[in-house]
C-alpha cells in the first residue's frame, strides 16, 4: 500500500535528538504563518506554540546560536504587512527569552557573531526573497552558510520544494527533523500504517477535484468513508439526484461514479447525506429548508447536512476505532449551516477512537465547536496532510538524513 510504504520511509528520518547540537550553529525552518487581524494582532498562535518544544530543546542543549526561518502569507515583494516583526513579541513571551530580529541574511550573520552564546535570532519573512519559492541554489547556499545543522520543523510547508524547506539541505552537513515534524509523521503512521480497525475517513470541503487522488488512493487503507460538504453534491448527482443550484463539479461526475464503484468492489462503505439543509440565498438565507437529499426545492442549494444524516454519521463515527477527518461538512462559517460540522466534531470527541484532524478549515471548525482538546491529534498542515493521505513522500523528508 502506497501510504504505508511512504510513511514508513519518512519515519526513518533522523530527528534533532539523534545529533549533537552543543556548540553548533542551528537553523530551524519553522512555520509561523499565523492568522492576524488588520491591526496585526495574532488571532491564533497554535503554529508558534507547536514549534516551542524544538526551539526549547535546542536552547537547553547549549548551541552556539539558533536562527528561526519562516514565511508569512504570500507576499509578492517586501511588504511591511507580511513582516515577521509582528510576531516577535508573542514569540518572546512564549519562549520567555529575548529574540533578536534580523531583517536580512547579512544581518543574521552579524548577530550570530555579536550575540552571547545560545542567542535566538528570528529572520525576516523568507518569502521576501524572490528565490525562496523558486528553490534558488544561491538562496539555499546563503541559508546553509548560517548553520552547521539544518532542522526542518515546518510540517505545514513540507510539501513544498522551496529553498528553506528543500534546497538548503543540499549544502548542509547535517539535516534533521524537528520534534513537531516527527510528531506529525508518527501520528499519520498511527492512523495509516498500523491503525486500529475499523478505520473511518471523513472527507468534506467544497471541491471533489482537490480530494480526488486521496479518494482513489485511500480505499486500500480505510474501511468506511463519510463524504460531506459541497463535494458530496457531485456524488449525489452521480447517483441521479437533482441537486438544483447546489455547487457541483460536472466534469467529475464520472470520477465520482468510479470511486463509488471501486469502493463497492473493495468492500469499503461510503456514506453520503440522506437529507440536507438548503437555502435559496447563501448571503441572505431567509428561506431555509430541510428535505431528503433527492428532494431539494427548485432554485435551492444544499449548504449543510440534515438531522437524519447527522444521526447516521454519528453512528458511523461511534463504531470506528481510527478516524481521519479532512474538510468541513457544510458552510460552518455561517451559524445556521454549521450544525452538521459541529455535531460531527462532538460525536468524535465522545469516542475512544484515535482521531487525526488534517486541514486548516477542519481545525478551525473544531476550534469553533469547542472540541480542540478532545481530538487525539490536529495536524498543522492542510496541503501537507492531504499529500500524506494520498500516499506521497513529502519533498522536505526526501532531503533529511535517515537513521
Amino acid at each position: 500500500m502506497l501510504q504505508v510504504a511512504s510513511i514508513t520511509l519518512m519515519q526513518q528520518t533522523k530527528s534533532i535528538r539523534d545529533v549533537n547540537i552543543t556548540g553548533k550553529k542551528i537553523l530551524i525552518r519553522v512555520d509561523f504563518n499565523v492568522p492576524m487581524d488588520k491591526d496585526f494582532n495574532i488571532s491564533d498562535d497554535t503554529r508558534i506554540r507547536e514549534a516551542l518544544p524544538t526551539i526549547n530543546y535546542c536552547i537547553d542543549n547549549n548551541p552556539q546560536s539558533i536562527i528561526l526561518v519562516s514565511h508569512l502569507g504570500r507576499p509578492k515583494e517586501k511588504n511591511l504587512e507580511f513582516s515577521l516583526k509582528h510576531i516577535l513579541k508573542r514569540l518572546e513571551r512564549l519562549l520567555d527569552k529575548n529574540v533578536a530580529f534580523a531583517d536580512s541574511i547579512e544581518s543574521a550573520h552579524v548577530l550570530q557573531n555579536t550575540l552571547p552564546k545560545g542567542g535566538v535570532i528570528l529572520l525576516e519573512n523568507i518569502r521576501f526573497y524572490e528565490g525562496e519559492e523558486k528553490n534558488s541554489k544561491e538562496l539555499s547556499q546563503d541559508l546553509a552558510n548560517l548553520c552547521d545543522i539544518y532542522v526542518n520543523d515546518a510540517f505545514g510547508t513540507s510539501h513544498r520544494a522551496h529553498s528553506s524547506t528543500y534546497g538548503v539541505a543540499e549544502f548542509t552537513k547535517e539535516r534533521v527533523a524537528g520534534l513537531l515534524l516527527k510528531k506529525e509523521i508518527d501520528s499519520f503512521a498511527k492512523a495509516l500504517a498500523n491503525p486500529l480497525k475499523p478505520v473511518l475517513l471523513i472527507v468534506g470541503g467544497s471541491k471533489v477535484s482537490s480530494k480526488l487522488e486521496l479518494l482513489f488512493n485511500i480505499l486500500d487503507v480505510v474501511d468506511k468513508i463519510i463524504i460531506g460538504g459541497a463535494m458530496s453534491n457531485t456524488f449525489l448527482k452521480a447517483l441521479g439526484y437533482n441537486m438544483q443550484k447546489s455547487l457541483i463539479e460536472d466534469g467529475l461526475i464520472k470520477d465520482a461514479s468510479k470511486i463509488l464503484e471501486l469502493a463497492r468492489t473493495k468492500n469499503v462503505k461510503i456514506y453520503l447525506p440522506v437529507d440536507v439543509v438548503s437555502t435559496d440565498d447563501i448571503k441572505k438565507h431567509k428561506n431555509i429548508k430541510i428535505t431528503p437529499a433527492q428532494d431539494i426545492p427548485e432554485g435551492y442549494m444544499a449548504v449543510d447536512m440534515g438531522p437524519a444524516t447527522t444521526k447516521l454519521f454519528a453512528q458511523v463515527v461511534h463504531s470506528s476505532q481510527t478516524i481521519i477527518w479532512n474538510g468541513p461538512l457544510g458552510i460552518y462559517e455561517i451559524s445556521q449551516f454549521s450544525r452538521g460540522t459541529f455535531n460531527i466534531a462532538h460525536s468524535i470527541s465522545d469516542t475512544y477512537a484515535f482521531s487525526l484532524i488534517g486541514g486548516g478549515d477542519t481545525a478551525d471548525a473544531i476550534d469553533k465547536a469547542g472540541e480542540r482538546d478532545n481530538m487525539s491529534f490536529i495536524s498543522t498542515g492542510g496541503g501537507a496532510s492531504l499529500e500524506l493521505l494520498e500516499g506521497k513522500i513529502l519533498p522536505a523528508f526526501e532531503v533529511l538524513d535517515k537513521k
